[in-house]
């Protein structure tokens, strides 16, 4: 368009915005046709997934839409296997069958003091734990044990990673209970604030250059903060500083410009300080505690316990109580030593065991990060892996939107549920690609071949045309196939019977509810709002059962004047009862 076509050109290829750093790269620009594959990869990336979206959608839609159902159905590349793996989980939870276990529980009694301890292993009957304490002479009274040994180890624990966007939004989400794309907004208003550094990051390291400017204002954060702490570790080290681990960007940390706390709202406050405890909490000292681990003989049968004791707060000063460690809840033990006598009261205890849980929006971005997890084939886990699982760090928190608005999961107490649309959807791509992480990580490897020049953009665009061949002839089958699960979600929305026709069923149309009859000439509609009032479900199931609503108050007349009443239907018409 400029006319330089066949110029050369170069690029500046940096990810640091430090003076010294930009001057550097300014300094050492590379050779802009090297990075053109990298161009026809994203670009890649860009059409299949529109192919693959725009296709797919209408087939579903049109499929489903033949079967009476009512909507779009949005499908694509990530969010329908993010969608498939929710709707995984849940089902697991619903057709959990919960067994009970039983377990072998000895409350110890010293010269110093009780604690109880466990044998390790689990029983799925009740009668073999009662066989294993009568083969060793074990009663429900009073046994004489002996502490077989004690062993104190004190261990340390390092300070967590540098956050990446996800591990933030994951911790906000724990935190705050603030959703992904919340959390998104925020750190991109401190980011335009000059406050925090690139927010769409998925690296945990940063360069020699920000960890020696961290340094430098480090009385200064920690005056924002309100908290001093000894710098038990002023030189950088490889679990937080490494260049070659950084690409595009680095970790998500403050910038030279230190905050005024009081001039963030509740939400911004919460956010940088977190950003900024993590990356000062590398300078503080290790969490170390003291662990005893404890074994005692009851005529030959072993209890077991773990117990701590905390000797250095370390960098928990910055980052509060939550332990990287996971034994956070082991008790202080008493004082004993090996060879000491003891008394054992040995009973056994009944357990049951716990279904899964269901994801919540924060643990939802790392399942889309880890979507290998998922996979069994070992080769496209290392695929997945290295390719940071399904979708990026910029559009995780898009596509768990994208599922909300295309109401596929809805968010109840910060935990996702599939709706009835998505779970229909989930059926209808069971057994398919689009329901497996599996698709995304065949397509990242041959994407970066392209971006590695080592593989042709129509090669791949082929393969997905062949794919979407395959859909529109495998597909329609599929559908079929679940029709008695379509005619059950459509048998739930109706909300009652015609009055006016008395055949046809009562439907949400979106913006008002109509007769299914329409087709056959029924016109009974019922609006959702009348009168500036909303009329819920249960006010229309009232009406079409020859009932009145509750009383709804605040209608709005034609004249401007509010007032309250109950509703009826009289000969198809809508009437008022007033109190």
């Amino acid at each position: 368009m400029s006319g330089a076509s066949g110029k050369p050109t170069k690029r500046l290829w940096i990810n640091s915005l430090e003076i010294d750093e930009i001057q550097k790269g300014f300094s050492n620009l590379k050779k802009g046709n090297d990075y053109l594959p990298l161009y026809e990869e994203a670009k890649t990336r860009q059409i299949s997934d529109w192919l693959v979206g725009i296709n797919a959608s209408r087939l579903y839609t049109l499929l489903m839409q033949k079967k009476g159902l009512r909507g779009v159905y949005s499908v694509g590349r990530v969010q329908t296997p993010t969608l498939y793996l929710i709707y995984k989980r849940q089902n697991e939870v619903e057709n959990f069958q919960s067994k009970p276990f039983y377990e072998l529980v000895g409350d110890i009694t010293t010269d110093a003091g009780t604690f109880n301890a466990k044998y390790k292993e689990r029983f799925d009957q009740e009668e073999k734990a009662k066989e294993l304490l009568q083969s060793h002479g074990i009663t429900d009274r009073k046994n004489n044990g002996v502490i077989k040994s004690v062993e104190k180890q004190l261990k340390k624990s390092k300070a967590p990673k540098l956050h990446s966007l996800s591990t933030l939004q994951t911790k906000a989400n724990k935190k705050w209970k603030y959703s992904p794309s919340e959390v998104l907004k925020i750190v991109q208003g401190l980011y335009e604030k000059k406050l925090v550094t690139y927010p769409r990051t998925d690296c945990h390291f940063i360069t020699d250059n920000e960890f020696n400017y961290v340094k430098e204002k480090l009385s200064e954060y920690q005056s924002c903060l309100g908290i001093q702490f000894d710098v038990a570790y002023p030189n950088a080290r490889k679990g937080y500083v490494d260049g070659a681990k950084v690409q595009e960007h680095y970790a998500l940390i403050p910038t030279k410009q230190v905050a005024h706390i009081d001039d963030l709202s509740e939400k911004e406050r919460n956010i940088y300080k977190e950003i900024l405890s993590t990356t000062l909490s590398m300078f503080a000292p290790d969490y170390e505690f003291e662990e005893t681990i404890v074994e005692i003989d009851v005529n030959g049968l072993m209890f077991h316990k773990t117990g701590k004791i905390e000797k250095r707060k370390g960098w928990k000063v910055l980052l509060g109580e939550e332990s990287e460690t996971k034994k956070e809840d082991e008790p202080v033990l008493p004082e004993m030593n090996e060879g000491d006598s003891c008394s054992v009261t040995v009973s056994i205890k009944e357990g049951m065991t716990k279904p899964p849980k269901l994801f919540t929006e924060g643990n939802l971005i790392q399942v889309m990060k880890n979507a290998g997890k998922e996979v069994d084939d070992e080769n496209v886990k290392a695929i997945l892996k290295q390719t940071e699982g399904i979708g990026t760090e910029a559009t995780r928190a898009n596509i768990i939107d994208t599922l909300k608005h295309q109401e596929y999961i809805e968010i109840k107490k910060n935990t996702v549920y599939v709706t009835p649309k998505g779970a229909l959807l989930c059926q209808a791509v069971d057994g398919t690609l689009l329901a497996s992480a599996e698709m995304t990580a065949k397509w990242e490897q041959y994407l970066s071949k392209i971006g590695k020049n080592e593989g042709s953009q129509q090669t791949f665009l082929d393969t997905i045309e062949k794919f979407i061949l395959s859909l529109l002839d495998t597909v329609p089958k599929q559908v079929e196939n679940i029709k008695e699960q379509i005619d059950q979600a459509m048998e739930k929305t109706f909300i009652g019977i015609c009055l006016q026709c008395q055949n046809g069923k009562i439907e949400d149309k979106g913006t008002f509810y109509g007769c299914t009859g329409y087709q056959d000439g029924c016109t009974f509609t019922l609006p959702k709002i009348y009168l500036g009032k909303k009329l819920s479900e249960t006010d229309i199931k009232a009406l079409l059962n020859g009932k009145r609503t509750k009383l709804i108050k605040g209608f709005k007349s034609k004249k401007g004047k509010k007032f309250d009443a109950y509703l009826r239907i009289e000969h198809g018409k809508i009437k008022f009862d007033f109190p």
